[in-house]
């Protein structure tokens, strides 16, 4: 079966946690060592943990585990549970006293979706990070996008279920994979200008009162591709133009829209290619996030 998600690079693996009872749940994302990464936050309201890493001034580290977690601030401990691990593991930046792991890590919103008083934990954490394969991502209403929700402009009695979506996209030997959390406060389109959410009749409510605003869309982007840094923040501002272009409206001050972006360099390839590539993934993931949604 082909793979078109972003597990498509090789070294790339992905687990869920799901939690459909209390829906909210763990996403873990790993990719080939060594690596680089840097991240592009736009949303105004971001819930995150080790993003200083990713300073243009701080020298590059691999990262050993991405982690997109529900449950608002109280999901960034599930990132302890992937540390643990990868402790055990002997994986990490080496210091005198051993290796330390580097698991950046992005939350959001969903304490409204289903039990609020549930949110993921470190043991969720680890059981996403163990259940990492490299076969195609399974999407929808998964791991942290269990509770993801789009279309609330009007309010949450309005909104659509979302969840998680992947797509890849080849550039002569090289590949760029994108895997999207998607809860947004704006509805979806397609990049032809589809409506696939919502109707004229919420944006007129919409107008009237703005219903709800605590929301937030998670991007990884992976490649193996060769780039320095600078050209990696391109394939960023990219992928956050396809999110502008999917979902009306995107980088509000309520959102916490944040993209990161991982090479393990290793193929040469044309870098405006690249960076094209990392729009065309994310518009694509946000799009299959809706269309295999099957939360309530």
């Amino acid at each position: 079966m082909l793979n078109d998600t972003i597990t498509a690079i090789k070294g790339v693996s992905v687990g869920h946690y799901t939690d459909s009872d209390a829906m909210t749940g763990v996403t873990v994302i790993t990719f080939p060592e060594p690596n680089v990464g840097i991240v592009d936050v736009r949303g105004g309201a971001p819930g995150t943990r080790e993003m200083a890493i990713f300073g243009e001034a701080i020298k590059p580290v691999t990262v050993n585990a991405l982690v997109f977690a529900g449950g608002s601030a109280f999901g960034l401990s599930a990132a302890q549970g992937v540390v643990e691990v990868l402790e055990a593991e002997g994986k990490g930046a080496p210091t005198p006293t051993g290796p330390v792991p580097i698991v950046p890590t992005a939350i959001l919103y969903d304490l409204m979706v289903g039990e609020s008083d549930v949110r993921p934990t470190a043991e969720n954490g680890r059981s996403a990070y163990l259940a990492r394969s490299d076969e195609a991502v399974v999407m929808g209403s998964v791991g942290a996008g269990t509770g993801a929700t789009v279309g609330k402009l009007a309010g949450i009695e309005h909104a659509t279920p979302s969840g998680i979506g992947s797509s890849s996209v080849r550039v002569g030997d090289a590949t760029v994979g994108g895997l999207v959390v998607l809860n947004a406060v704006g509805d979806v389109y397609s990049l032809s200008g589809d409506r696939l959410t919502g109707s004229d009749e919420t944006d007129r409510l919409a107008r009237e009162a703005l219903g709800f605003a605590q929301n937030t869309t998670l991007m990884a982007i992976a490649t193996d591709a060769i780039l320095d840094r600078n050209e990696m923040r391109r394939m960023a501002v990219r992928a956050h133009d396809a999110l502008g272009a999917t979902v009306r409206p995107a980088h509000t001050r309520y959102d916490g829209d944040t993209a990161f972006v991982v090479s393990n360099e290793i193929h040469e390839a044309d870098v405006d290619g690249i960076v094209e590539a990392a729009f065309a993934a994310v518009a694509s993931s946000i799009v299959s996030a809706v269309e295999q949604a099957t939360g309530p």
